[in-house]
């Protein structure tokens, strides 16, 4: 099974930069995107269908033109769950989940601390999003968290972490988040294969940041525990130019 999760930003965006035939080369079976910033009515579904995707499931926000989440599927899950049933998750469309027989995969997006506002909204997502993991894992303990999650694990994660430490996305409170949430019983699939610096999967569109590896890596699939050993392989898919993310890529068997 080849999951690939990627921020878009902006799926109809993506697609005129050739983000389909790109599809059809990388060929997963399935595909988490964020950020999709477009509701059903607005993709080319019967384009992406011929891309060799039939099952598509899209859960966009309720504000026209943010956030959204998707996943396409070239075969059909067993169960399709839209959002979490926290209201204000859902209303911005961020998390969406496709349950196969033995394992399920989610697309998750979670929100950036642009600004005070916004910051004690990521912190309130994130502990609510954990507890609703915690109860999940007992029902589906297989399970794949794809996603953008906004925050930068480690300093080999970030081109520059001492002069982004007072930056949301590498504040000291969100990577122990996000270590406790992995400690909680998920792998960072990337980093079981590699321990290399410099892998980033999103550049800011400032500064030439992509030309010279300016980045930070904030998208990962998180794979649980009971899935360790059937995990083939993970990477980082920077020759993707569709989005000011890339895709990231796991294999499991």
């Amino acid at each position: 099974m080849k999951i690939i999760s990627y921020n878009v930003n902006g799926i109809r965006a993506a697609i005129t930069k050739g983000f389909l035939d790109w599809l059809q080369v990388a060929d997963p079976d399935v595909i988490c995107l964020q950020e999709i910033k477009a509701t059903q009515d607005q993709i080319p579904v019967m384009d992406i269908e011929m891309a060799g995707y039939p099952y598509q499931y899209y859960f966009p926000a309720e504000k026209k033109g943010y956030s959204g989440v998707a996943i396409l599927c070239k075969t059909e899950p067993e169960n399709v769950v839209f959002g979490t049933g926290i209201d204000y998750m859902d209303k911005e469309g961020r998390n969406l989940r496709v349950d196969f027989k033995g394992f399920s995969v989610m697309s998750l997006y979670l929100p950036s601390g642009t600004n005070i506002h916004r910051l004690d909204h990521k912190f309130a997502y994130m502990d609510d999003f954990q507890k609703y993991i915690n109860e999940l894992k007992k029902e589906i303990p297989n399970l794949v968290i794809c996603g953008d999650y906004n925050i930068c694990h480690e300093a080999i994660d970030i081109h520059d972490p001492i002069r982004n430490a007072k930056v949301s996305g590498f504040l000291p409170e969100e990577r122990a988040w996000l270590d406790a949430f992995m400690k909680s019983g998920f792998v960072d699939s990337f980093r079981h294969f590699n321990k290399e610096p410099h892998n980033y999967s999103w550049w800011s569109y400032r500064a030439n940041a992509r030309a010279n590896n300016k980045g930070w890596r904030i998208d990962y699939n998180l794979v649980s525990e009971p899935l360790k050993d059937r995990m083939k392989r993970a990477l980082i898919l920077p020759e993707a130019k569709h989005s000011d993310h890339c895709p990231v890529y796991v294999e499991i068997e």
